[in-house]
């Protein structure tokens, strides 16, 4: 039997709490607690010192009185912010890199281009109308007695300095007259005095606007033509010379970005101001003029120097006109000669110039057609030494004997100043802009000086006297060469100006059996062009003179048969166009762009020239697009094909010979 024991007693354990007065209220109601609260804080604040108490009623004062400016500031900018967003609401928007503007149905390329989409009606509906930039449309030259800023330049500008690039290449492989290869080059002289500029700035005026004229077909055509190309720039050549579409990389000639400076005016009158943007960047931050780099002081001079001002003027911006006091100044030792006749080559970096190495010679057209561009410097900066140094060069010239009825030959030496190679006449490479300069400088300075006048009618007449001829079989008018008495009816695609040149003349009040040439001329150029498989001129002709069965009128060389998508019958093209009216001009454009397209179109971006006109099925690429394809051959198919005659106004404006757009003085 078991005994049970009764259980032990249960353990309580007990926790005692004793609450405060405030915690006790809490514990049976709210408003109690917050009662305890404020009898605690008013304790606290009358065991401050009267000091203590004054400083913190003073930061709450301070804090109150920030506090209503802010939300005051808050409101006006709330209510800005409120009226941007209903004007936004009522704005069209834009199609990237064209200011809407005129109505347009661009013809598709022949290959679709993923980066820049056809630009129709059908893809783009708010595309009615594009906009260009171009003067007499949006702006004036900016005023003469403008000031520019100050630059140093022996290398430092003073908002931002510049450093030296000591691992610059400073050899060339080659020389080039506007693209074609001459001599190879090497160079290097000892530095030489610094030189610095006086102050000036600048002003640009809005002029009155005009009704837009409707952008056409064909237009669009070159503005699609111009994107592909500089698709292909922006992505494998950027900052470079020159595009080397097939094997998508880049070439350097003086590695101062000549395709990118030389498109600036392309892009503001075609209306891509998106790329324009861009690239005006890239002067201001990435274009490096203090280097050590030989540079050709023609080139350089109508490319560069040239495209900024043309950019200026167009922009009003004026980080142009300081690159281009910049670079002006830099070349300004070339005229360091015995004869005051510039040396060809300049050290942009050291201030040396020097000739080739194996000449002493510069070629006339070199040292003759630079004037429009240093004679704009001087107009806008007030620096007189610019012109002085170009207007002495062509005092000079003026005066030397040596001549053929006007005719120059082609060499000039920089020690003695006197014409070498005497007996060789031609309006090709080495003298071609000598009679476009005469011209164009004489028109620049508002018809005054007539020394330039009586040396480019001179000049025509011994032109008519001594080069001019007709083909077989089709009785064709062109322009040869003539070698010590001997005629040689060779005619080099760059002659292909002189027929806007001769219009531009008649134009301009002279003599008007030069439009009657000028026409004949014009279509000896297309010809050119005509009769070639590939309907794209060669960089050289030969013309039949004597009557053959079955002959053309034009006869082609192996060594000629290349094209460097050059500008020069597209740019008399557009002069004709513009003074007769005549649209077969415009057609006979139309009809170079589309060979253009067909043969020299590179699928990835760009344009290449050519070494073989006459066979279609393989045209053999050269994989180069020189630079003045965006500068000059589309800017003026551009304008062959607009409606608008105010587009450049040729009475307000003269291009140089790299088709940047200057003003015509304004008579003092």
């Amino acid at each position: 039997m078991y005994s049970v024991s009764p259980p032990p007693p249960q353990r309580r354990d007990f926790i005692s709490v004793t609450l405060s007065p405030g915690e006790a209220a809490g514990a049976g109601g709210y408003n109690n607690g917050k009662a305890w609260r404020r009898r605690s804080c008013w304790r606290k604040w009358k065991q401050l010192s009267r000091l203590q108490r004054s400083v913190i009623l003073f930061l709450f004062a301070f804090l109150a009185v920030c506090g209503v400016i802010s939300y005051t500031n808050m409101g006006e900018q709330w209510k800005s912010l409120t009226n941007k967003s209903s004007e936004n609401q009522n704005t069209e928007p834009e199609v990237p890199g064209l200011k809407p503007a005129n109505p347009a149905v661009l013809p598709a390329p022949q290959k679709a281009d993923t980066n820049y989409p056809e630009l129709s009606p059908q893809k783009h509906p708010k595309l009615l109308q594009v906009r260009r930039g171009p003067p007499n449309l949006q702006i004036r030259p900016p005023r003469r007695d403008a000031r520019v800023k100050a630059h140093n330049v022996a290398g430092k500008a003073e908002e931002e300095p510049v450093q030296a690039d000591k691992e610059e290449k400073t050899e060339k492989s080659i020389i080039s007259w506007r693209g074609a290869v001459i001599e190879p080059d090497q160079s290097t002289e000892p530095p030489s005095s610094k030189i610095k500029e006086p102050e000036k700035p600048s002003s640009v005026e809005v002029e009155d606007q005009k009704e837009p004229v409707p952008i056409n077909e064909r237009q669009m055509a070159v503005i699609e033509a111009f994107r592909h190309a500089w698709k292909g720039y922006k992505e494998f050549a950027w900052g470079h010379d020159e595009l080397k579409p097939l094997s998508k990389s880049y070439s350097e000639w003086f590695g101062l970005g000549l395709t990118l400076i030389d498109a600036l005016d392309t892009m503001w009158i075609l209306g891509l101001k998106e790329e324009f943007e861009e690239a005006k960047k890239w002067v201001a931050t990435d274009l490096q003029l203090d280097k050590n780099v030989d540079v050709n002081l023609f080139e350089s001079t109508i490319r560069i120097l040239g495209g900024l001002l043309s950019a200026y003027h167009l922009s009003g911006d004026i980080i142009f006109l300081e690159k281009a006091k910049d670079i002006g100044s830099r070349l300004m030792p070339a005229f360091n000669t015995p004869s005051k006749i510039p040396y060809s080559d300049v050290n942009i970096g050291r201030g040396t110039a020097h000739p080739p190495r194996w000449t002493s010679d510069s070629t006339v057209a070199e040292v003759t057609s630079i004037q429009l561009e240093f004679r704009e410097l001087s107009h806008l900066t007030g620096d007189e030494k610019f012109q002085k140094a170009v207007d002495m060069v062509m005092k000079h010239v003026h005066s030397l004997s040596g001549k053929n009825d006007g005719l120059v030959p082609m060499f000039i030496n920089t020690n003695s100043g006197q014409f070498t190679h005497l007996g060789v006449y031609t309006l090709g490479a080495r003298a071609d802009s000598y009679y476009e300069y005469l011209l164009k400088q004489w028109i620049q300075g508002g018809k005054k000086e007539n020394e330039l006048l009586e040396d480019y009618m001179r000049a025509i007449e011994g032109v008519k006297k001594h080069l001019l001829r007709r083909s077989e079989p089709k009785k064709l008018t062109f322009i040869g060469e003539l070698a010590h008495g001997h005629f040689s009816a060779k005619m080099d695609h760059l002659v292909c100006f002189l027929p806007g040149t001769l219009a531009l003349g008649a134009h301009n009040g002279l003599t008007a059996d030069h439009m009657e040439l000028a026409k004949a001329l014009i279509e000896t150029c297309y010809q050119m062009y005509a009769q070639v498989e590939t309907g794209l001129s060669p960089e050289i002709v030969h013309f039949n003179l004597h009557a053959q069965k079955d002959h053309k009128d034009v006869e082609i060389k192996p060594a000629d048969r290349h094209n460097l998508l050059r500008p020069e019958t597209v740019e008399s093209l557009f002069y004709l166009y513009r003074f007769t009216g005549d649209k077969k001009y415009q057609d006979w454009g139309w009809e170079i762009l589309q060979n253009f397209n067909k043969y020299t179109r590179v699928p990835s971006g760009g344009y290449t020239s050519i070494n073989n006109v006459q066979n279609p099925s393989n045209p053999e690429p050269r994989d180069k697009m020189e630079s003045f394809f965006l500068g000059e051959t589309l800017k003026y198919m551009f304008l062959l094909f607009s409606d608008d005659i105010d587009l450049i106004n040729l009475d307000k404006y003269v291009f140089n010979t790299e088709a940047h757009p200057l003003p015509i003085w304004a008579p003092a």
